[in-house]
């Protein structure tokens, strides 16, 4: 679609205008988990949004998380058009990321452990970028809904920053923006845990192979779940 030109953002007045309404219907509940995928959530639930490349591997990371997540759910953030469709996003022309959103009990998973999935589970250099999926919808990014959850982030990009170098990869390039804003506008039902209606389906996601641990030297966290990875797309580094 870009013919080898750099994806670019479009900025509110070149974005394309959207709907005052959502144009399709979400699921009640989450095919694996069980919980609505829609709020109003439980008290004492927080939620977490992140982009970390195509959103059907990006949501499957967290809900294989071992305790913790009540619920997961894809859809399109960080834009500017109302309520946009999947083929609207996929134009590069509504500024939207394809974005996860993680509700979890922070009694039993903390925001830290969220952080070191995100981190570890793709290659946050790569700009508009995804391994070999190419486009700003694709790009690494941070969604906090608190202060604190900002504070949280920012370190973790400081403190993965640090390894990455260390490792031979360049600076990072995920946004961290408030999540105030920028609402997060699920995406379509088929989209919606695809990897579980569709165990053999495409998953682009590729880590760096680099672990996170904060600026002291302890690990933020157990590992996340073993899987296969694809390996690294030629000139990440």
């Amino acid at each position: 679609m870009f013919f080898g030109r750099t994806p670019q953002l479009p900025t509110a007045e070149q974005a394309l205008k959207g709907r005052p309404a959502p144009a399709f219907e979400v699921p009640d509940r989450h095919t694996v988990l069980g919980n609505p995928l829609l709020g109003p959530y439980p008290e004492g639930l927080e939620v977490a949004d992140f982009g970390l490349g195509c959103f059907w591997g990006a949501e499957r990371k967290f809900w294989q998380l071992p305790a913790g997540v009540w619920t997961t759910l894809v859809g399109y953030q960080g834009g500017h058009t109302e309520n946009p469709v999947y083929e609207e996003v996929c134009s590069g022309l509504t500024g939207h990321t394809e974005a996860v959103r993680v509700v979890y009990d922070p009694k039993l998973i903390s925001y830290d452990r969220l952080l070191k999935t995100f981190w570890e589970s793709h290659n946050p250099t790569q700009g508009f970028r995804q391994g070999n999926d190419v486009g700003t919808q694709y790009r690494s990014a941070i969604y906090p809904h608190t202060p604190e959850q900002a504070a949280t982030a920012e370190a973790s990009r400081k403190a993965y920053q640090k390894v990455l170098t260390g490792s031979g990869y360049r600076t990072i390039t995920t946004e961290i923006l408030p999540a105030e804003g920028r609402p997060f506008y699920p995406a379509e039902a088929y989209h919606q845990q695809y990897l579980d209606k569709n165990p053999g389906g495409y998953c682009g996601l590729g880590g760096t192979g680099v672990k996170l641990s904060d600026p002291s030297g302890t690990n933020w966290g157990a590992s996340c779940p073993t899987g296969v990875e694809p390996a690294p797309v030629d000139g990440d580094r």
